[in-house]
This record gives structure tokens, sequence and C-alpha cells, in this order.
């Protein structure tokens, strides 16, 4: 039953994360997810936020707390690896910008393929971080789709217009498929975990993310604020699991449990900040 469940939870994120591209590129174009990489004070923002601050503060974390091996090594390689798909979903749940997120998610992924292999091996004894064991995942089920979606787009506007919505609903159900399956499997880790120090440093990881990204965000509007926080808070999963596997079972387990904890946690944050943010506006206007 559980090697079901695991698969189904595979597939449920595998479909939130390909559907979820494609929808992304299908409802954006090419010149909106660029523009806001153009603001050179963001792109230096979120870059130091994501592969200075949270990594540092992740690496002092799991070396200050009296972590067990495992425990360590999860927090740093969740820590050093960022650009989740997430994170569009998290700023339409908090009423930010979709083609900020999606440029954001884009840049961090890639700049994730070159940070990790160098900066991990050098925190974690005995990792072993392949530069296109990275990419291929990335490249394979996020960029191919996005950029799909993007070209379809520009080249057929009302169809893409048509289809989009359907994508959207697939990758929903697809992500809560992933989670509730997910949790039906680690269930038992989950809850020993609160308390733990598992779980104490992906609270440590999500807040510095929140701060880290709200700051590099200095001179843009709230929203955009609030996105870049957001993006530097979720970490990218994925990655972080490829490395684990060089590390072992236990690795792996512990990684699991800080992935399902940060997106609940975050998926809850943005709604509620999404609430506020929407009530204000209506009351503004």
């Amino acid at each position: 039953m559980t090697d079901v469940l695991t698969v189904i939870t595979q597939v449920g994120i595998l479909t939130f994360v390909v559907a979820g591209m494609a929808g992304l590129g299908l409802g954006l174009t090419m010149q909106q997810v660029l523009t806001p990489l153009k603001d050179l004070r963001l792109v230096v923002g979120a870059l130091a936020a994501n592969f200075v601050v949270v990594p540092l503060v992740a690496i002092i974390a799991a070396r200050a707390l009296p972590m067990d091996d495992a425990t360590s090594a999860a927090i740093i390689l969740v820590g050093c690896c960022a650009g989740a798909p997430f994170l569009p979903t998290l700023a339409k749940l908090a009423h930010g910008s979709q083609p900020l997120a999606v440029g954001v998610m884009v840049l961090l992924m890639v700049v994730t393929v070159a940070f990790a292999p160098i900066v991990v091996p050098l925190a974690v004894e005995g990792a072993t971080v392949s530069a296109w064991d990275i990419a291929q995942s990335l490249i394979l089920f996020m960029l191919v789709p996005l950029g799909l979606g993007l070209v379809v787009r520009a080249r057929y506007a009302g169809f893409a217009g048509d289809v989009v919505g359907g994508f959207t609903q697939v990758s929903t159900v697809g992500l809560a498929v992933g989670i509730v399956s997910g949790l039906l499997v680690t269930w038992r880790e989950v809850f020993a975990s609160i308390g733990s120090w598992v779980f104490v440093g992906t609270v440590v990881v999500i807040i510095t993310g929140l701060v880290a990204g709200w700051a590099g965000g200095l001179g843009r509007e709230s929203g955009d604020r609030l996105v870049l926080g957001l993006g530097a808070a979720q970490r990218n999963i994925s990655a972080a699991l490829v490395i684990a596997a060089s590390l072992g079972p236990d690795v792996v387990v512990t990684t699991l449990v800080a992935a399902l904890a940060l997106p609940i946690v975050l998926i809850v944050l943005a709604g509620e900040l999404g609430k506020r943010r929407g009530g204000a506006t209506s009351g503004s206007a």
C-alpha cells in the first residue's frame, strides 16, 4: 500500500508541476515574464536572499542546533536549493504578480543548477552533486512545458485562452492528490517532526526566506515584495531530493518531511495574506 501511495504522490506532484508550468505559459507572454528581470535591483535582491542569506542561515542552524546528521544534511540541502515550481501558486493565493513569480522562479532554477554543485559538497560531507542530474528534471518537467505554453500563447492566443483553465484545474487536482497521498505515506514522520529539530530547521528556513525576500525587494510595491519573500521561503525540493539520494534513505525521508511542511505552511500563509490584501484592495476601492 505504501508503494502505491508513493507512486500516487509522485504522479500527483509531477502532474501539478507539468500542467502548472504549461498553464502559466499559456496565460502569459514572454515579455511579461522577462520584464521584471530587467530590474537589476530586484534581481540582485532575489539572488542575495536565495543564495546568500537563506543558505548561510540554514548552514548555521544545522551546525548550531543539536541535530543528527540526517536532519542537518536535509536542512542544508533545502536551504541551498531555490526556484520552486510552487511559487506561481503561492503568488496567486497571495494576490501577487504572476509574471514576476514566473520570472523569478526561472531565474532561481537556473542559478540553483550552478550553485548547488559548488556549495553543497562544501557544506555536507559525502554529498555527491551532479549539475546535470538537477538540471534535467528542471528542464524536462518545468522549463519545457513553460516554454511550450509561451510558444502556443504567442502563436495561438485564442486557443491558449480556451485551454488554460483546464491546465490550471488539472494542476490544482495534482497538487491536492500529491499532498494528501504524501501525508498518508509519511504521516508518522511528519507528526514526529512537530517540535523536533527538522521542524525547527524548516521553520527557520521559512522565516529567513520570508524576511530576506521581502528585504531584497526594497523599492518595489508590497505585492512584489511578498512574492519575493514567498519565493525565498519555498525551496526547490526536487533539487534537494536529487542530492539527498546520494546521502542515504535517512536524509531522503527527512528531506521529504521538510518538503511536505514547506508548501503546507506557505499555502496557508499565502492564502491568509491574499485575503488581507484582497480586503484592503476592496476597502480602498
